[in-house]
């Protein structure tokens, strides 16, 4: 028998309630049956995404959400900032470059996050900004971007933000109102703990006011559609994901009843104890500013990628690997989502395993041993956020913080 897990950074595992409740039949989405499923939908994202701004929900990945939200808010020719520290930053690159719109490419190496001082001196020096699209966490590297001070200098400004927080969402923090972040984009298949096929814009009144102007060619992705079609009764504007609708209402659920702020706690307890375990194995991190959504560590020197991650597969395992130039150099691992401290320790005891397998020398056990003082400060009883103030001070957690 062989059992398969899965701890890439999306898809994640997706709760059997969840994968049960999209098994409903399907109905009319112009039917009587649909606007309810809807409505609740609306209200139970709003709760999770801290706002009283309408979430649009596309039938497409979160990187159609993104899409949506660059080119229903610009025009060609208008200036657009884009954060571009990886994969990822790369991507929405390239989407504004196809779109015809002028872009000030913030290029950072990866693994570093997005410099806020020179985000600020930027949009100084181009007062007509129209957005600044930044990567909240960089997936390709695991390093995350201060969204908080971001929302200050952009909300300050005639430009709006868009945050692409396809695999940060719900992992790490983000108070969409507070913050001033007029758009948050994710997707169904991260920490949202659904199948993929589902993306999310929270939309502001500064970025529809940016729409009323925008002129880039779109249909589908015409954000302007979904809010009309929100606000004038028919809910979608094209055929919704039905059955997708009935699993968001069920994950919205779940993650209403552990509550945003133990949602966050929760994946800081783990990642901590996966970077532990990493750096007692004698590993380093490769971000310098490690998110909680993944880990991403430095292959060992002398051990082939291939080799380590070939272990990993006849064990049923999924992790990532590096991308473009960091292919073969570094692997990225998650407990994104649907997971708790037992599936910590699986992936790290698959890890050691792995590593051993493939002629890495290390006491066997320590990264476990590492992981479960960290881990070990949960109690259910006081709950997340208790074990992440606990877990703050132990190390090698404070030395990362």
């Amino acid at each position: 028998m062989k059992k398969s897990y899965i701890f890439s950074p999306g898809p994640v595992a997706v709760p059997p309630e969840v994968l049960l409740a999209g098994a409903a039949p399907t109905v009319h989405h112009r039917s009587a049956d649909f606007p309810p499923i809807f409505k609740r939908c609306e209200e139970k994202l709003q709760k999770i995404f801290l706002t009283a701004n309408p979430v649009a929900i596309t039938a497409s990945s979160g990187t159609g959400a993104v899409e949506a939200a660059m080119i229903s808010t610009a025009s060609p020719g208008d200036t657009v900032v884009v954060y571009n520290g990886g994969k990822f930053g790369e991507r929405w690159l390239k989407v504004a470059q196809v779109y015809g719109m002028k872009v000030i490419d913030l290029k950072t190496e990866w693994g570093k996050p997005l410099d806020t001082e020179l985000l600020e001196k930027t949009l100084k020096e181009n007062p007509g900004t129209k957005s600044v699209v930044v990567t909240q966490t960089e997936t390709s590297t695991g390093t995350v971007s201060d969204i908080k001070r971001i929302g200050e200098i952009v909300s300050a400004t005639s430009a709006i933000s868009i945050i692409d927080a396809v695999s940060a969402f719900a992992a790490e923090e983000m108070r969409t109102d507070e913050w001033k972040i007029d758009i948050v984009c994710t997707g169904s298949q991260k920490a949202m703990m659904l199948p993929p096929g589902l993306g999310f814009a929270s939309i502001s009144p500064k970025a529809e006011e940016a729409m009323k102007s925008a002129k880039c060619a779109c249909f589908y992705l015409d954000l302007r559609r979904y809010l009309k079609a929100m606000r004038g009764g028919e809910d979608t504007p094209f055929t919704p994901a039905v059955n997708l609708f009935y699993s968001l209402e069920k994950a919205c659920d779940i993650l209403i009843e552990e509550g945003m702020e133990n949602s966050w706690a929760r994946h800081k307890v783990l990642s901590r104890a996966a970077r532990a375990a990493m750096i007692s194995l004698g590993l380093s991190l490769y971000s310098e500013r490690p998110s909680v959504v993944l880990t991403a560590t430095n292959m060992p020197e002398g051990i082939e990628f291939g080799a380590f991650n070939k272990q990993l597969k006849a064990r049923g395992i999924t992790i990532a690997g590096g991308q473009d130039h960091l292919k073969g150099k570094i692997f990225r691992f998650a407990t994104l989502g649907y997971y708790d401290v037992f599936d910590a320790i699986t992936i790290i005891s698959a890890v050691e395993m792995a590593l051993a397998g493939a002629g890495y020398k290390f006491e066997t056990g320590k990264g476990v041993s590492a992981a479960l003082e960290i881990l070990s400060q949960y109690n259910p009883a006081k709950g997340w956020v208790a074990a992440e103030e606990a877990t703050r001070n132990l190390e090698p957690v404070a030395a990362l913080l």
